[in-house]
């Protein structure tokens, strides 16, 4: 997860997904077993935040986590801009979570300064091995991993005008808007996450909103006022066999600018007999995710 107050909310986040858990634990009518998670990493750089949990039951199997930060701030070192990493293994397959800040802005060329933190944050996340301890086949880099999810505020933005764009989002042309993200466009020209892949989106740009409002930033502007083009800033990417993305849907929780975007995924794990089994959110907990993020948009 990505939060810009993440700063002030340190100790919020972790109590708050305990204390959800705990509550979905005492449910009648659940399982209390089904519900049993526990944190195995988190960190925090500046206004990046990730966490993981695990259920208990898959607690053991989780081996070789580590975590690395790269930052691509005030001279390409700050954390308030770049990225935390966090590599684990589940039985025999290895995982990489990603979550980025990248560098924002909505001039022409913006984008490509995106594109080079997504190439040096690839470049410089190294996941040291530790000699003696079953790790000498453990991934080193984001790319040797099995498995790997990219999420955070990419930053990428829609390059045409506020006010056209403005039209296209009150008549949910989501097809047009797309085809003018910076994002698929980067992609598409083969100059960024090359091989990455990225499920539909059918919800409106998640940046800019006012604050504690439904309204975007714009119209309460100024006409004076420089206006941010409504934009998917907020993403979730995926890499390599054995992920199958079941929901890709954005929330309306209002803490910030942006609305937060998750997604709930299906993952192959190769166990030590060898034999595929895949681990996956039931119906129910796909429910209790969208507890979370209450008010969804679906189109």
């Amino acid at each position: 997860m990505r939060d810009d107050n993440c700063k002030k909310n340190k100790v919020t986040w972790p109590k708050t997904l305990k204390k959800w858990f705990n509550v979905k634990n005492k449910a009648q009518d659940f399982h209390a077993d089904d519900f049993n998670h526990g944190g195995v990493a988190s960190k925090q750089m500046v206004g990046i935040y990730l966490t993981i949990w695990v259920k208990s039951e898959l607690r053991d199997d989780v081996r070789n986590m580590k975590v690395s930060c790269v930052g691509r701030g005030l001279m390409g070192y700050l954390g308030n801009k770049g990225s935390i990493s966090i590599s684990m293994t589940l039985h025999q397959t290895s995982f990489c979570f990603v979550c980025s800040h990248l560098t924002s802005g909505q001039k022409e060329g913006d984008e490509l300064r995106r594109n080079a933190d997504v190439m040096e944050i690839l470049k410089k996340t190294y996941f040291p091995r530790v000699e003696g301890a079953r790790d000498h086949k453990s991934p080193q880099t984001i790319l040797e991993h099995d498995r790997i999810i990219w999420l955070g505020d990419l930053n990428y933005r829609v390059a045409l005008s506020y006010r056209y764009a403005k039209a296209l989002v009150e008549a949910c042309d989501w097809r047009t808007l797309l085809e003018n993200d910076q994002l698929q466009i980067e992609q598409r020209s083969g100059h960024v996450f090359n091989g990455w892949n990225e499920g539909r989106i059918y919800f409106p740009p998640t940046y800019k909103y006012s604050n504690n409002s439904d309204r975007y930033a714009c119209d309460d502007m100024h006409p004076k006022e420089k206006k941010r083009t409504p934009a998917w800033c907020d993403r979730i990417l995926w890499y390599g066999r054995g992920l199958h993305q079941m929901s890709y849907v954005r929330g309306e929780s209002r803490f910030s600018d942006h609305r937060p975007v998750y997604s709930i995924f299906i993952a192959e794990v190769e166990s030590i007999n060898r034999c595929k089994i895949k681990r996956n959110a039931s119906c129910s907990s796909r429910i209790e995710v969208e507890e979370l993020l209450p008010y969804l948009h679906r189109y």
